[in-house]
């Protein structure tokens, strides 16, 4: 038997949806929010709001911004010559906290992955053959997770780029076998880029 009312009960199923939150952490999390009600609930949701309202999906590269094109992709100091391939957001996060590379970069949305039926069409991978088929890129990094579906996906995209004229390299050292790029310090991050290797 519930001994909070619904609207608490409704915060906290959504805050247990969260990675990381289990019931017992949401209800926690819950009631510090309302306890503290003016200095972080009334502001986080008017950032959620705000961020509901303005954060889109970046129709180069799949970054998430408030602008689009985003702010790498807008950024003139970039090189225009070099994209990084990451599966999600977060691994394309990891890399700019890092300050491991300064290139474009191109988020598939995912790994192939046949148990979880996550094929080809699923992920954005015409579009990055469409920008690694640019006369101005001369290098494709396929900065994707060490693990199984990772490691498929980067020979996958290597054989689909045989015919463009570009260079593609992969994560080298630093990087562990089945180590996902979001969890990696920034020595990490940026040895791994510094030690890429072909992959053709």
């Amino acid at each position: 038997m519930s001994t909070a009312g619904p609207e608490i009960e409704r915060l906290i199923q959504l805050l247990a949806k969260l990675p990381g939150l289990g019931p017992r952490s949401a209800r926690r999390a819950a009631l510090l929010l309302v306890k503290k009600r003016d200095l972080l609930m009334a502001p986080l949701a008017a950032a959620l709001q705000a961020a509901m309202d303005t954060i889109t999906v970046c129709t180069v590269c799949g970054n998430l911004d408030s602008r689009n094109p985003c702010t790498v992709c807008a950024d003139p100091r970039r090189d225009p010559g070099i994209i990084v391939v990451v599966a999600d957001v977060a691994d394309l996060w990891a890399l700019e906290r890092a300050k491991a590379v300064n290139a474009r970069y191109h988020v598939l949305g995912g790994t192939l992955s046949p148990l979880d039926g996550v094929g080809p069409d699923d992920l954005s991978i015409a579009a990055l053959l469409t920008r690694a088929h640019d006369p101005a890129v001369s290098e494709v990094i396929l900065a994707l997770n060490a693990t199984v579906d990772g490691q498929t996906t980067a020979h996958y995209i290597t054989d689909l780029l045989t015919d463009a004229s570009v260079k593609v390299t992969g994560l080298a050292h630093g990087v562990p076998v089945g180590g996902e790029l979001d969890y990696l310090d920034e020595g990490t991050l940026t040895t791994a880029v510094r030690s890429r290797t072909s992959m053709g």
